[in-house]
């Protein structure tokens, strides 16, 4: 079983060896794995209430990661986006564990605000058992079927 050590940062806390990490693995999944060039570099990294989540194994590797926006940046609700772990690790419910740690931190930061996502359609059961529900029909971003989905906040 993997055991990551678990991080949030802000932008101008990110390492320049943790950027450069989470950028190519954000890069080498959804540019190169699924066929996909898009803009991945959005001007909203930047942001000073953006958070990074990052999960590294022993030896520093980013194998997980995903962003958290603030309200108004994407959404009028807190945002989670660039969800994405490494194909290694897949299967080994990282992603369920790092994206409660990510609405756990908006409820904290934002509460009574909710979280909503933009997420690829064959993910909507995943983020369903979460607390996701689907406000949107199934639409093509980037030639990829997504859903727009909220989790209403529990505070």
């Amino acid at each position: 079983m993997t055991i990551l050590h678990w991080q949030f940062k802000s932008f101008d806390q990110l390492t320049i060896d943790e950027l450069y990490d989470l950028l190519k693995l954000r890069v080498d999944v959804f540019v190169v794995e699924q066929n996909c060039p898009y803009p991945e570099l959005d001007n909203k990294d930047q942001h000073p209430d953006t958070r990074h989540l990052t999960g590294k194994n022993k030896a520093g590797k980013i194998l997980a990661y995903l962003r958290i926006l603030p309200p108004d940046l994407n959404y009028n609700h807190p945002g989670i986006g660039r969800v994405v772990v490494d194909k290694t690790q897949r299967g080994r419910h990282l992603c369920r564990k790092m994206v409660q740690k990510a609405v756990d931190v908006c409820d904290i930061r934002w509460p009574g605000q909710g979280i909503k996502i933009g997420a690829q359609a064959y993910l909507t059961d995943f983020y369903i058992s979460l607390g996701f529900n689907p406000v949107s029909d199934v639409y093509l971003e980037d030639g990829i079927p997504h859903v727009d989905m909220v989790k209403n906040s529990v505070n």
